[in-house]
């Protein structure tokens, strides 16, 4: 079966009462959601959802928040990573679509680190930041989309001696601001070696920038044991900690607060 048969599935038996109603503010908030997923091609973002869903007859002051609760609670809908969820109806096709298996961690792990790599470039995107990855990611799938088609330059700006830009140019995600200096550096680091980013850190110190190590939430023990060892007490301060669940929330609820605020 392909995604497009899985799309055209009836809903599971609760809602299947709902198939004949004819104008989309008579369904529960509930199905609304699912037939947007639908539409949306059996899996969104939250905020992809936000943008989507049509509020008007939810009666809530808070509809973003029925939205979470209603993905995190209905057997109808299962979470592929924070942020980010699907048609349960659909589960086997969207995995396979995303080359997501079980079996196998370095697709698994791929997929997430060009995931987040993508959530962030969106969130930098939307605050006004020019964003920046490195050619070598370029062509990797944020969902559908190449991730260099979502980043607003191919080649790093020449902030710098070319010795520290071959660093610089390894980084996952940069911020840029207008006078192309950069203000945001990300390592987005699923399985490999946290001591890594923050050598790289380490070695752009000298310019006014913010430095983030991105992962799973389980990995903040190792980040912590690594950030205070003594060879990097000049970044310490500097280095922050983000989890892949602040990351995703940050990027959902961009529409109804301003400014970074990690």
């Amino acid at each position: 079966m392909h995604l497009r048969e899985c799309l055209n599935l009836k809903q599971p038996r609760k809602f299947q009462h709902l198939e004949s109603t004819s104008h989309y503010l008579q369904m529960t908030q509930e199905q609304q959601v699912i037939e947007k997923i639908k539409e949306l091609g059996g899996y969104a973002t939250l905020r992809r959802l936000y943008e989507a869903l049509d509020f008007s007859s939810w009666h809530t002051k808070t509809p973003q928040e029925s939205v979470r609760r209603i993905v995190q609670k209905s057997d109808a809908i299962f979470k592929i990573r924070p942020g980010l969820w699907a048609l349960e109806a659909c589960r086997d096709k969207i995995l396979r679509q995303f080359n997501i298996q079980p079996d196998n961690w370095q697709n698994e792990s791929l997929f997430t680190h060009s995931f987040y790599q993508g959530l962030i470039i969106e969130i930098g995107n939307l605050q006004n930041f020019t964003t920046y990855i490195p050619p070598q990611d370029q062509h990797k799938k944020y969902l559908e989309q190449e991730l260099g088609s979502l980043a607003d330059i191919s080649a790093i700006p020449p902030f710098t001696y070319e010795r520290i830009l071959r660093k610089a140019k390894t980084v996952d995600v940069i911020w840029f601001n207008e006078r192309q200096m950069p203000t945001h550096f990300y390592e987005i680091e699923h399985t490999t070696d946290i001591k890594n980013s923050l050598l790289k850190f380490y070695e752009l110190q000298d310019f006014f920038a913010s430095f983030f190590i991105v992962a799973n939430s389980h990995r903040r023990r190792e980040f912590e044991d690594k950030i205070n060892d003594s060879a990097f007490n000049d970044i310490i301060s500097r280095v922050k900690f983000l989890d892949y669940e602040r990351v995703s929330a940050f990027h959902s609820s961009l529409n109804i607060q301003n400014g970074v605020k990690w």
